[in-house]
């Protein structure tokens, strides 16, 4: 209890706290609720409106992130409404990117291979939402002395250096880097140093006469899928479902 006061309530991050978990919950229930729905078990069903539409609970999603987002504006930090509000986001926001994919692509592909795009979208956001909560601050910028507090350059030279590594290891094609490297500089410096991945925009640009280096870029980019595609498709498939099998392809006859 005393932990919870003095690193959550004290500084204000009590919303930040229930927005994190409210999300999280309503993703898990969600996809459970969408595997029932699948397997044909429990009182479940697809909600549609007039004429047969389906009604996607991303819309749903969209309308409660609206409120709690406006809510959490006018409400501060502290206080009933706040953290009412930060509810209501966390709930919208984890309905929203659940169908993170259909947005994307426009399509109904929530049980596809495309469809992992959301359960990938969900875990960075629980995780970079977790490292805030925790203390990291954007950009790097934490831990900071009085002094360095007091000097702006210093804090700016802070935040413009890890930037530049993490829109390196953006360009590389290493976009999960990039994005955590915003929270935890040390991670857009690894990004950055390492070599791009092969159809990167870095490696389309840097290493076209460089065949060495796009081989060596091949070689350790098929490597490493070998070794983590599998278990991060078995993670996702465990969070999410598995997504349907595609159909096989016939034989176009010439």
């Amino acid at each position: 209890m005393g932990w919870l006061e003095r690193n959550i309530i004290e500084p204000g991050k009590l919303p930040l706290l229930l927005a994190l978990v409210s999300f999280v919950l309503t993703f898990l229930i969600t996809r459970g609720i969408t595997r029932l729905i699948r397997a044909g078990k429990g009182p479940f069903r697809n909600v549609s409106g007039s004429g047969g539409l389906h009604i996607h609970h991303v819309v749903p999603g969209v309308i409660l992130t609206i409120i709690g987002g406006f809510g959490a504006v006018a409400g501060g930090q502290h206080g009933f409404g706040s953290a009412l509000a930060a509810v209501i986001f966390g709930i919208g926001a984890g309905l929203v990117l659940d169908e993170f994919a259909l947005v994307l692509h426009l399509a109904d592909v929530y049980w596809t291979e495309a469809g992992r795009k959301s359960v990938e979208m969900v875990v960075l956001t629980a995780s970079l939402v977790g490292l805030l909560l925790i203390g990291f601050s954007p950009l790097g910028v934490n831990n900071l002395s009085d002094d360095q507090e007091q000097n702006r350059a210093t804090v700016i030279v802070n935040v413009v250096v890890n930037f530049v590594f993490a829109l390196i290891a953006l360009f590389k094609g290493k976009t999960r880097l990039a994005v955590f490297g915003v929270i935890v500089p040390v991670i857009a410096l690894i990004g950055a140093v390492r070599l791009a991945r092969p159809g990167s925009y870095w490696a389309k640009r840097f290493y076209r006469r460089r065949p060495r280096a796009r081989a060596k870029s091949s070689l350790r980019a098929y490597h490493h899928d070998r070794r983590w595609l599998g278990p991060r498709r078995a993670f996702q498939d465990w969070i999410g479902g598995a997504p349907d099998p595609e159909p096989a392809r016939s034989l176009e006859h010439r």
